[in-house]
């Protein structure tokens, strides 16, 4: 039909021919007819140019398919354009629609992965995210990381805590695939260029230490210095003794609160109980913590205690850990 009614035009003459040419340059120039607050726009694979001039034209965005087509064979861009998400905004004129639908500059969404965050977390973020197209519902933590490629591995820590942008349609196994891969070039190069001496004998060791420190505290500044006092610990071989690896063993039956008993109960992550590391990481840590257990603050203290305030106190001896203990916990 297309080609029919422009085959008429040329047979029609050169009058003919050049009101439609003045026609088309100046529907291609004006402004669709667009709501102010612009439009969102979803092309599906395999549209075609005609497909998406027809639909735009009974939606009341163009004026006329016929001209969109026209325009677009003319320019040599009419087998082109790209599927995605698209923006609309207005003031947008047909020429430069076509010229966006070429580009593929799709609609960008986000999702951040918070620091600290275990992997039930991560999913239950990225099936709530209605850009991701799912395809891992149901799937158990096994099934999930062999679809990822790496068959027998825990998932826990192995996706990098970031703001990841991407388009409308994304799966959440390409997603989850580029926060491992991320994580894995993150850890590689800190490994590479780690302090001596550590009593860490594989980048997964890192991970998992590093995961201890992002729970044990949400300030930078004390990063370091909590990974030396851990470094030191098992150095010594002194048992590690940190609440997140307790609360982590206990799942789900974790109430909120660590009891006496809790702390006596032999789960694989109890570092009251369990010398050197737990088996597996307990959360996702971020860039700093990696960095700061691969480059530990220098020191001697061995012990640590919170002190209400999101901060806290560092000790060298036992004796002026229980101090500090009964100061800052026993009397709040």
């Amino acid at each position: 039909m297309f080609y029919r009614l422009l085959g008429i035009l040329v047979i029609g003459g050169s009058f003919a021919l050049a009101w439609v040419m003045m026609s088309l340059n100046s529907f291609s120039e004006n402004p669709m007819l667009l709501p102010e607050t612009g439009v969102a726009y979803e092309l599906q694979p395999g549209t075609s140019l005609s497909a998406v001039a027809k639909d735009m034209e009974l939606r009341g965005y163009l004026q006329s398919a016929f001209y969109f087509q026209l325009m677009a064979r003319l320019d040599g861009q009419a087998s082109n354009i790209k599927a995605g998400e698209y923006h609309l905004q207005a003031g947008l004129t047909p020429k430069s629609l076509l010229a966006l639908l070429v580009s593929g500059q799709v609609v960008s969404h986000t999702l951040t992965l918070v620091e600290g965050w275990n992997f039930q977390q991560v999913l239950a973020a990225i099936s709530g995210h209605e850009a991701l197209k799912k395809t891992l519902v149901g799937l158990s933590d096994e099934e999930i990381m062999a679809k990822l490629g790496s068959p027998g591995m825990h998932p826990e820590g192995r996706f990098l805590p970031d703001t990841y942008h991407f388009p409308k349609g994304t799966t959440d196994l390409d997603f989850l695939k580029r926060t491992q891969r991320a994580m894995e070039q993150l850890l590689a190069r800190e490994w590479a260029e780690r302090e001596p001496d550590l009593p860490l004998t594989t980048p997964y060791e890192a991970l998992i230490l590093a995961s201890i420190v992002e729970k044990e505290t949400g300030q930078a500044a004390e990063r370091p210095e909590i990974a030396g006092v851990f470094v030191r610990r098992l150095k010594k071989g002194m048992l590690l003794q940190t609440d997140p690896t307790v609360i982590y063993g206990m799942g789900p039956s974790f109430d909120g609160n660590i009891r006496r008993s809790d702390l006596r109960q032999d789960t694989p992550y109890n570092t009251y109980v369990h010398r050197g590391l737990p088996p597996t990481p307990i959360s996702m840590p971020g860039a700093d913590a990696l960095h700061a257990v691969l480059h530990p603050a220098k020191g001697s203290s061995l012990y640590f205690v919170a002190k209400g305030n999101g901060w806290h106190y560092f000790s060298n001896t036992l004796a002026e850990h229980n101090k500090a203990v009964r100061k800052y916990q026993l009397k709040r």
